[in-house]
C-alpha cells in the first residue's frame, strides 16, 4: 500500500511537466524551401518541427512570414520527406545556441551544432541568437588600441577595441590567410570566426592550413557552406555574433571575423526574392 502511495505521489508530481497542448498545422505547399501551411499559431522567428506520419521530426523550419491566413517557414534542414499534409508543431521558441568556455576550440555549424565530430558541446548554459543591440550612448569610444599581430596593420592602419573594419580584396588574393595569421597573433583573448558562403573544400584547408592548432586552441569556427540553405546562412553569422557577445560579456577581449559580409548579404537577398 505504502509502495501504491509513493508511485501516486511521483505521478502527480510529473503531471504539471506535461505539455498537453501542442501548437501543429498541416503543410499545403512548398516552392523552393518556402513553406506555406495552415497554422500552426506562431510567431516571426520561431522554430517549428516538421513530423512524418510515424511521429519522427524528419526537418525542422523557422516561421519567416504570413500571406492570406497562410504560415510562410523556411526549412532548416532537408526537404526529402516533406509531403501534402506533413504536420508542422511549432516550439514556442527561436533559435537558441549552446555557450561556454567548452565551444573552444570547436567548429560549429550555421545552427551552432558541432560539426567536428567531437561530440556535443558540454554546457548547460543557452542563449537567443536574437539581441538588441546596445543604445549609441551605451556604446564606450574607441580609444585602445589592439595588435593583430600583423606589423603592417598595427604600425599603419591601426585598430581599436571595438571597431569594425572590412577587407576587401579579388579573390584568392589572400584573405582568408590573413585572417588566419590575425587569429594565431592577435592580442584579443578569444577569436570567433564565422565562415559563411565558403566551399566545402575550402574550409577544411583553411582550418589546418591558415588557422593552424595554434590557432585554432583559442577560436571558435562556425561554418555554413555554400550548399546550406541561405537561412542557415543567414543564421551563421547570429550564431557567431551571440558566441562573441557571450564571451564579451564574461569580460573577454573578441575578435569577431567573417568571411565574407558579401555573401551573407546573398543569403539575405535570397531570402527576400524567396518569400516575395
Amino acid at each position: 500500500m505504502f509502495e501504491i502511495s509513493k508511485i501516486k505521489d511521483k505521478i502527480i508530481e510529473e503531471i504539471p511537466k506535461i505539455d498537453t497542448l501542442v501548437n501543429t498545422g498541416r503543410v499545403t505547399k512548398v516552392i523552393g524551401l518556402v513553406l506555406e501551411s495552415e497554422g500552426p499559431k506562431a510567431k516571426i522567428g520561431e522554430i517549428c518541427h516538421l513530423v512524418n506520419k510515424n511521429g519522427k521530426v524528419i526537418s525542422t523550419s523557422e516561421i519567416v512570414g504570413f500571406r492570406n491566413n497562410q504560415i510562410l517557414s523556411m526549412v532548416l534542414g532537408d526537404l526529402i520527406e516533406i509531403e501534402p499534409g506533413t504536420k508542422i508543431v511549432a516550439t514556442g521558441e527561436t533559435l537558441k545556441i549552446k555557450v561556454g568556455d567548452a565551444l573552444l576550440g570547436r567548429v560549429l555549424d550555421g545552427l551552432g551544432n558541432p560539426i567536428d565530430g567531437k561530440g556535443e558541446i558540454q554546457s548547460s548554459k543557452k542563449r537567443s541568437v536574437y539581441a538588441s543591440p546596445p543604445s549609441p550612448l551605451q556604446r564606450q569610444r574607441i580609444t585602445t588600441p589592439v595588435a593583430t599581430g600583423i606589423k603592417a596593420i598595427d604600425g599603419l592602419l591601426t585598430l581599436g577595441k571595438g571597431q569594425r573594419i572590412g577587407i576587401f580584396s579579388g579573390s584568392g588574393v589572400g584573405k582568408s590567410t590573413l585572417l588566419g595569421m590575425i587569429a594565431r597573433k592577435t592580442s584579443a583573448d578569444i577569436n570567433v570566426i564565422a565562415l559563411i558562403g565558403e566551399r566545402g573544400r575550402e574550409v577544411r584547408e583553411f582550418l589546418e592550413k591558415d588557422l593552424g592548432e595554434e590557432g585554432l586552441n583559442r577560436s571558435v569556427v562556425v561554418v555554413a557552406t555554400s550548399d546550406a540553405p541561405s537561412l542557415v546562412r543567414v543564421k551563421a553569422a547570429l550564431v557567431a555574433t551571440t558566441i562573441a557577445e557571450y564571451f564579451r560579456d564574461q569580460g573577454l577581449d573578441v575578435m569577431l571575423m567573417m568571411d565574407s559580409s558579401t555573401r551573407l548579404a546573398m543569403a539575405q537577398r535570397e531570402i527576400g526574392l524567396t518569400i516575395g
